[in-house]
């Protein structure tokens, strides 16, 4: 086809009414702009250009429905783009004055004072954060895939149906729950079976941790062993293995990359859980002694620490606190996107591309 012929065509294709949708839109676009603008300088007129937006909007929805629908979900892809943009600005912007007032000491200092008077070292957190995310991955990971495989190559279509719904469910029971739970029974028992020196520990809260974060990794890793090709399970079969040696040799390695992306998301999940660790752990700064001694009264997390002291902390505290958000989000940043690379790497396996 010629330039000339492809140009006629997008000529012929184009509709007069698509002249009236961007018009429509162009000025709820200007309004949303306005809008966004107001909202930064702090004026109490934000609401009247936005308002404008809604209205042409709503023209658009009614006059101009296909046109204006695409154009609005690219605008909302776009806001949660900016929206997450603005998030991250704002996090590392207020963590500046503890990067420039601590340096490097405010994750590397192992000396006291640790917290408060001045000096902060966020050292004493991140080795709790990687403790306890250590212990709920211990417990999760294991658990998780053994139900995943349960769920995908063991268990009858009608067990299935309702087994998978209720697991899937527990991801949707409040992170408090979780805690005060932890907290009356497991803490309680720890206290007085085993006689800990305190009541809440890296052991209990990883337990718990681990518990929430069962739902992820079961429903990533049971997605990721069903797109495992019925061939290549019904070969091993032919030639005399049994189902768990299939499972073993053929299942899990073709659906390795997702199994090992489903372990991150629930990395993931264990780093960033604040409310449920918050109400189970003691809040003592410091390092354990020795340091691998996850039943002592020593313990905080970056997570815990920021929900624990946010509402009292200012100036220079509460830049410190700003930090230690600023590490978990690029670590919790980093984990999904190795486990979104993982993820598609086994699509490409499976599907016979390099």
């Amino acid at each position: 086809m010629s330039k000339f012929d492809t140009l006629s065509t997008r000529v012929h294709r184009h509709r007069p009414e698509d002249d009236g949708a961007l018009a429509v839109l162009g000025v709820g676009f200007s309004c949303l702009l306005i809008a966004f603008v107001l909202f930064l300088t702090g004026s109490g007129l934000t609401a009247v250009p936005f308002l404008g937006f809604l209205v042409a909007a709503g023209v658009g929805w009614i006059a101009y429905q296909p046109t204006t629908a695409k154009w609005l979900m690219f605008l909302a892809t776009v806001v949660t783009v900016m929206t997450l943009g603005l998030i991250v600005a704002f996090i590392v912007r207020e963590a500046i004055p503890a990067i420039r007032m601590m340096g490097v000491d405010l994750l590397i200092r192992t000396n006291e004072p640790l917290w408060g008077s001045g000096t902060f070292s966020l050292a004493p957190m991140i080795v709790g954060t990687a403790t306890t995310t250590v212990i709920a991955m211990t417990i999760a990971a294991p658990l998780g895939i053994a139900g995943a495989l349960f769920l995908s190559e063991i268990a009858p279509s009608t067990v299935r149906e309702i087994v998978k719904p209720g697991i899937e469910l527990l991801a949707g029971i409040p992170s408090i729950t979780y805690g005060f739970i932890g907290f009356v029974i497991i803490n309680g028992f720890f206290d007085s079976q085993l006689q800990t020196p305190t009541i809440g520990n890296y052991f209990t809260v990883g337990l718990v941790i681990g518990i929430m974060a069962l739902p992820t990794i079961v429903t990533v890793a049971e997605d990721a062993i069903s797109t495992v090709p019925e061939s290549m399970k019904s070969g091993s079969l032919a030639v005399g293995t049994t189902d768990w040696q299939t499972m073993k040799s053929v299942t899990i390695p073709a659906a390795f990359s997702g199994i090992s992306a489903a372990v991150l998301l629930g990395v993931g999940r264990a780093m960033g859980e604040t409310m449920a660790a918050t109400v189970m752990i003691p809040h003592t700064k410091g390092f354990p002694s020795p340091l691998f001694d996850v039943f002592g009264g020593t313990g905080e997390t970056l997570t815990t620490v920021i929900a624990f002291e946010g509402g009292n902390a200012s100036g220079t505290h509460m830049s410190a606190l700003f930090a230690a958000g600023v590490i978990l989000f690029l670590t919790v940043l980093t984990l999904s996107v190795a486990s979104q690379i993982i993820e598609s790497r086994m699509q490409r396996k499976l599907g016979g591309k390099q």
